[in-house]
């Protein structure tokens, strides 16, 4: 990782961090079509969704709050990070109480779940996702919101079924705005001779 401070570790992990939760859907979608091994798709759908649902809305916007150097930005974003929390722990509850499981619908994976996800509990999830990058006064949270945002859409209205699965894909090519600017920000220190 080429953070320069601590600040910016979160943001700076975000790749590695979509990267592991796109190998664990890898071997899930190689696991899915063997019968014998139910237990090990068990678990790689559990690990799945702890990421995609419990992680990211908490992830998210503490990653955004501790790059903003603007302090009333900051405290705009805190009730934004507070509901992330929120809709994490339902989530993680639906989660880990009720029958989970996944299933290959054309070419995505498709979770399937006895957890009622509520509409309000939808748009939550999207406004802690979305809303700290409109806060966010940097500008490469500013550009990775609005990819991201555009990944959700499309897999809302092109692949509902398999929203969850489509939107992490595209949030993890997403991701790569922000490996690019880390990259930037080291070759930017190493030529000015900071770095």
């Amino acid at each position: 990782m080429r953070a320069s401070d601590r600040s910016q570790l979160l943001l700076a992990a975000v790749p590695v961090v979509f990267g592991t939760q796109q190998v664990i859907e890898g071997l899930l979608w190689l696991n899915l079509p063997m019968a014998s091994d139910r237990a090990g798709v068990s678990t790689l759908t559990l690990l799945f969704l702890l990421f995609a649902e419990v992680l990211w809305p908490v992830y998210m916007p503490l990653a955004v709050l501790l790059i903003e150097p603007d302090a009333r930005r900051r405290t705009l974003m805190l009730p934004w990070l507070a509901l992330g929390a929120a809709v994490a722990t339902y989530l993680a509850w639906g989660i880990l109480t009720r029958p989970l499981g996944a299933s290959i619908l054309g070419e995505h994976v498709v979770y399937v779940t006895d957890n009622k996800f509520s509409f309000a509990a939808g748009v939550a999830y999207v406004g802690v996702i979305a809303i700290p990058f409109v806060l966010s006064t940097q500008r490469v949270i500013g550009l990775f919101g609005t990819v991201v945002l555009a990944g959700w859409a499309t897999a809302y209205f092109f692949y509902w079924e398999a929203l969850v699965s489509v939107w992490c894909f595209f949030a993890a090519a997403a991701s790569t705005v922000i490996l690019l600017h880390f990259e930037k920000l080291a070759r930017y220190r190493v030529a000015a001779g900071t770095g």
